[in-house]
């Protein structure tokens, strides 16, 4: 008898490299850096309807730093001048970082926009804004890729890690999605779990719940004290492949150091005042990719115990119907049946899948 699919406790190893691989440290020369960035996280609204615990932005409601950062929008005209000036390299777009996206009163516009110039757009949401018009607009508009965030197989667990007892109302949320879409491909549909001491005991029975009944299903470890819990970082330590990669918009255009970078403590530019280039080649993205490449990220306080460089490598396994891929950080247990929405624009930093399922089927 196999063991449960969610067995996974080893350690990762370096495995096949990712489409945008993690950049090898040989020297200290710098490192290629793309015209424009290749996914953009736009933050619609630093606004949301929960308090989680664990939110690094929302969830210590006596933090000071949150005094002049809540309750703000990025208009649809300053959205506007940053997808004009990316749409020639199509990126991913994520239309939030720390906050509820659809709390944005504008967030059909700022989709819509999105959506006519041939973008990408990946979202994760809480789903207790998804009513029967708001799942029926996904559908409609094409959104690519939404994945709710459950983290609780019980009411008792979710109180704990969300604040609310209503499991109930995320599971409706789901169900909207997969009614309104039916058989349509779009959008790609799924529910995430972060691991935490108080969820981690029913991780094996989330997976099992959801996998019949979602597209994906995806298990992160929490981001706390600095570096991520659950894993220790194995093999030498790279430059983080995220500044080559991804672009971190709050919504006053200032751009943080990465999407870690909640309070934009790290403010690399301004893309309403700079542009999108001004910034993603600005000296003060380039120090700190120059910091990373000499393997300086000591000198960077943010940096230097985190441990997310090592999550861009994966490995895949083809078992019982599904795809799982895993990183350091993440384990995606992907339906093979549903695999034609996860389409190429939508892999990011990862591969192709159809790779690993072509080297089964020649094993098989």
């Amino acid at each position: 008898m196999n063991p449960p699919i969610t067995e996974l406790e080893a350690p990762i190893a370096p495995v096949a490299p990712a489409s945008t691989p993690a950049p090898a440290r040989t020297a200290a020369a710098p490192l290629p850096v793309p015209e424009l960035p290749p996914r953009v996280l736009l933050d619609l609204v630093t606004d949301c309807n929960l308090k989680c615990p664990m939110c690094i932005v929302h969830g210590g409601t006596d933090d000071p730093r949150l005094k002049d950062f809540l309750k703000k929008s990025m208009t649809v005209e300053n959205a506007r001048q940053v997808l004009d000036e990316l749409v020639a390299a199509k990126p991913l777009m994520m239309p939030g970082m720390w906050s509820e996206p659809l709390m944005n009163p504008n967030f059909k516009e700022h989709i819509t926009q999105m959506k006519q110039r041939g973008l990408t757009v990946a979202m994760n949401t809480n789903g207790l804004k998804i009513n029967e018009d708001m799942a029926k607009f996904l559908v409609d508009i094409k959104f690519d890729s939404v994945f709710v965030s459950v983290d609780a197989t019980t009411s008792e667990t979710l109180l704990k890690v969300r604040g609310i007892k209503r499991l109930d109302l995320l599971h409706q949320a789901v169900a909207r999605l997969m009614t309104a879409r039916g058989d349509r491909p779009h959008p790609r549909i799924g529910v995430s779990m972060t691991l935490q001491a108080v969820n981690r005991h029913e991780r094996d029975a989330f997976v099992e719940f959801w996998t019949p009944r979602v597209d994906a299903v995806r298990i992160g470890e929490i981001y706390e004290a600095g570096h991520f819990s659950g894993f220790v970082a194995a093999g030498e330590r790279v430059p983080c492949p995220s500044l080559y990669s991804t672009l971190a918009v709050n919504t006053n255009g200032n751009v943080s150091l990465c999407c870690l970078d909640g309070f934009n403590e790290y403010n690399m530019g301004n893309v309403f005042k700079d542009g999108v280039k001004g910034v993603w080649h600005g000296p003060k993205f380039t120090s700190m990719r120059r910091l990373h490449e000499r393997g300086q990220w000591d000198k960077i306080p943010i940096c230097k115990t985190c441990d997310r460089w090592s999550s861009y490598q994966y490995e895949d396994l083809v078992r019982d119907g599904l795809l799982v891929r895993r990183t350091a950080e993440y384990t995606y247990y992907n339906r093979i049946d549903r695999l034609q929405n996860w389409h190429k624009e939508l892999h990011g930093t990862h591969g192709d899948p159809a790779v690993k399922l072509k080297e089964s089927a020649v094993v098989s």
